[in-house]
């Protein structure tokens, strides 16, 4: 399952002005590895890039591509501070999801860690935003990398 897998890291928090260039390039991206038969996508469930990937893979399902979405939780009830709006995005999203695998019952610090090291390795590619580094985003992709992935950015 791994080589026709691809996982989403990115920050939660992506520039205004660029959202629609990014949505471009990760539909051109996604569109890319469907045709080479990459099947499975990976989504770590945070707001920002996690959930416009997650959302991009239920469009591309509901267009007939055969295609699989996971979600890859850091923890329950992940969503518990977020606006009300978001939470109920959120709630959608999961709700559509073939897979949901949850690493922790409760927040600690380092399951956010934990999370993005269990996409990477169930991954053959991964698709990223990161925009700045020292982050959570920054880690995923290094680790992805010294791991062999393709790793295919979508802000550069």
């Amino acid at each position: 399952m791994r080589e026709n897998t691809c996982c989403f890291t990115g920050h939660r928090s992506l520039p205004q002005r660029q959202l629609e260039p990014i949505a471009k390039r990760l539909e051109s991206a996604v569109d890319t590895l469907i045709s080479q038969g990459i099947t499975n996508f990976i989504s770590g469930g945070a707001l920002g890039f996690d959930s416009m990937a997650a959302s991009l893979i239920l469009r591309k399902k509901a267009q007939g591509a055969g295609i699989s979405l996971t979600f890859m939780l850091p923890c329950q009830a992940e969503d518990r501070f977020w606006r009300r709006r978001d939470q109920l995005n959120y709630a959608y999203l999961l709700s559509q999801a073939d897979y949901i695998q949850v690493i922790s019952q409760h927040y600690y610090d380092g399951c956010m860690k934990k999370r993005n090291v269990a996409m990477v390795d169930n991954s053959a590619y991964c698709i990223c935003a990161l925009i700045h580094g020292h982050s959570g985003t920054q880690q995923t992709v290094d680790y992805a990398r010294s791991q062999g992935l393709t790793v295919i950015s979508v802000t550069d």
